[in-house]
């Protein structure tokens, strides 16, 4: 008789920790925000659940998006629709007095070979870099000024060229600033 209720007892704590475990995951509706205002896309988002919301410069210069109000959408991953609150939404954006780019210009990754980093922001070819990465910039005009806001300038050369192993060796850019002919 003992065994018989300690083997009930069991079946039933079983089957009612069976559903425990498998709680389901919270999903909801992002909406295309596209177009929109950067803080506001950002507060629609959180509004409809999601939470880790990130930004980048659409036009590939690596700039801050510190004025958020300054900024607007031109594109968003994941794309509208149902997702689990928990995804990572990124909004490209642009400041309000530009245009949106064709495509999105995020900064290229270093994977195991060095990515094609002219025309690109001297920020733009760092972030892409890894932290550990040697990286020195060379005013292309020959002037001899100093790179500052490395969002302003513009990669003209690079050497080693694009394509090459990144082994660690050290990366050397010549730049100008945006508006400037390499």
């Amino acid at each position: 008789m003992h065994r018989r209720v300690v083997a009930v007892l069991l079946t039933v704590g079983l089957t009612a920790l069976s559903g425990c475990g498998a709680a389901e995951e919270e999903t909801a509706k992002l909406p295309d925000l596209t177009g929109k205002g950067l803080q506001y896309a950002q507060d629609e988002a959180r509004e409809a659940g999601f939470r880790r919301l990130e930004s980048h410069d659409a036009l590939g210069r690596g700039r801050l998006q510190a004025m958020d109000r300054n900024w607007k959408v031109c594109g968003q991953t994941p794309k509208p629709g149902t997702h689990p609150t928990r995804t990572k939404v990124d909004f490209a954006a642009v400041k309000l007095a530009e245009r949106c780019p064709g495509e999105d210009g995020a900064p290229p990754r270093t994977e195991d070979a060095l990515p094609d980093f002219v025309g690109t922001s001297v920020r733009a070819a760092r972030q892409s870099l890894d932290s550990s990465a040697s990286l020195s910039v060379k005013d292309a005009t020959g002037e001899g000024r100093k790179v500052i806001v490395e969002s302003n300038w513009k990669v003209c050369a690079q050497r080693p060229k694009a394509g090459t192993p990144f082994t660690g060796q050290p990366i050397a850019l010549d730049a100008v600033k945006y508006g400037e002919r390499c």
